[in-house]
């Protein structure tokens, strides 16, 4: 049987070759380097696989919940040792992922801050007026047009290739989560930023992916992220902003605007229709905000 950092390292090359994302990737590698580390006395060797138990997982857990970290950080680390014990069941390696049978922690229910529409609107307009100086505001521009217009995931964005696009009939082939294929619509707004973007694209030779960094490749999530995060904290004096908060706009505004949950779960791409109702506590909490407001009763 072999020692424990062996079988991380190779799980983390096995997500190499079948191309998971740079996010996950390093996630994983973080969340399982602490993990090691943990169990790995001072000076020591690091115990063999087969020596991991559910006892030492709930010590570890507990020593988790010792730092004061969050509910949603231990579940996320748990759930990478659930997913290499589950790679060690399919390579042979063990017969019980043990790490399953540990009680998963309960994560409070939280309501995304999210955007109004015309606060939304407003940032992206400001975008395009491109009031800052950037070397690239086309592509900015379409990064913006594309997470609020189509309610992308940033690593989705990144994904996107040429062909991905049906530019007459408006409409993008999307790889989410477990490479699960999508279709997603986009509007005037979206096409005339994209129109905008690909008269100036200068891709490298061969480079077939939509969103180019300097050197004409593909731009990753990082930066991705650093731009928007960038225009945020400069225009709206939010550095909390970040990408994903487009995408609770996107969903959250079309739920107010009429869309049904089914409807709207296909656009985001959610594998569970209960990841989609939260926001209909979004549209809830507004409505009782406005009713707090302007109801002469409420109060």
């Amino acid at each position: 049987m072999s020692a424990l950092s062996d079988h991380v390292e190779a799980f983390l090359a096995d997500l190499k070759r079948s191309n998971s994302s740079e996010h996950t990737i390093r996630n994983y590698e973080s969340d399982l380097g602490q993990f090691l580390t943990y169990l790995t006395p001072p000076g020591g060797a690091p115990p063999f696989i087969d020596q991991i138990d559910t006892l030492v997982i709930r010590e570890w857990l507990g020593a988790l919940y010792a730092q004061n970290l969050t509910a949603i950080t231990i579940r996320r680390k748990l759930a990478a040792v659930r997913s290499l014990f589950r790679h060690l069941i399919k390579q042979r390696v063990l017969t019980v992922n043990v790490a399953r049978l540990v009680r998963t922690p309960k994560a409070p229910k939280t309501i995304p801050s999210v955007m109004t529409a015309e606060q939304t609107n407003r940032l992206i307009d400001r975008v395009a007026e491109e009031e800052i100086e950037r070397p690239f505001p086309e592509r900015d521009l379409a990064i913006f047009e594309l997470l609020y217009g189509c309610g992308l995931r940033i690593s989705e964005l990144c994904g996107l290739n040429l062909e991905d696009f049906d530019f007459s009939e408006h409409w993008i082939r999307v790889r989410g989560k477990g490479k699960k294929e999508r279709q997603v619509p986009y509007g005037s707004k979206a096409q005339s930023a994209l129109e905008r973007y690909l008269a100036i694209r200068n891709p490298r030779a061969g480079e077939q992916a939509l969103i180019l960094n300097r050197w004409g490749t593909r731009l990753m999530p990082r930066g991705a992220r650093g731009i928007v995060k960038f225009y945020a904290t400069y225009l709206t004096g939010d550095s909390s902003l970040h990408p994903h908060s487009l995408r609770h706009a996107y969903a959250t505004h079309l739920l107010s605007d009429g869309a049904d949950l089914r409807s709207i779960q296909e656009l985001l791409g959610h594998a569970q229709l209960s990841t989609t109702q939260k926001y209909t506590q979004v549209s809830l909490a507004d409505l009782m905000a406005t009713y707090d407001r302007a109801h002469p009763k409420a109060k």
